[in-house]
């Protein structure tokens, strides 16, 4: 069904394209095909993790002298929280290898290089 799509919106544009009827629809100012890279963008990191533990602690701290006797629940609060972001971190790192996420800019970049696009138009 979706190949069916695909073939008639090439049909489609190839028909706004032409100039079967007098002059065509659609004039592109640039040729309609893809490039063999893409924006060398930086990926999106992830929050930040364990921020209010740390500024629980970090309270603490500031309201004992920096004492690390007295602030000990806070402190293993905050090591728990960075275990378990850690272990998601890990988690999601293996997950990584499953189809449908998004390539890193220069994996794919490499990858239309060496797999280039036709440079003709429709």
């Amino acid at each position: 069904m979706a190949v069916q799509r695909g073939v008639l919106f090439q049909e489609k544009v190839s028909r706004l394209l032409s100039k079967q009827h007098g002059r065509p629809v659609l004039k592109p100012n640039k040729p309609l095909v893809l490039k063999d890279e893409v924006a060398n963008r930086r990926v999106k990191r992830g929050g930040a993790s364990c921020v209010t533990e740390i500024s629980v602690l970090m309270a603490c701290w500031k309201q004992n002298s920096f004492v690390e006797s007295v602030c000990s629940a806070e402190m293993k609060a905050f090591y728990s929280c960075v275990d378990e972001a850690q272990a998601a971190k890990k988690n999601t790192s293996e997950l990584s290898g499953v189809q449908g996420e998004r390539l890193p800019p220069k994996q794919a970049t490499l990858l239309l290089k060496r797999f280039p696009t036709l440079r003709t138009e429709i």
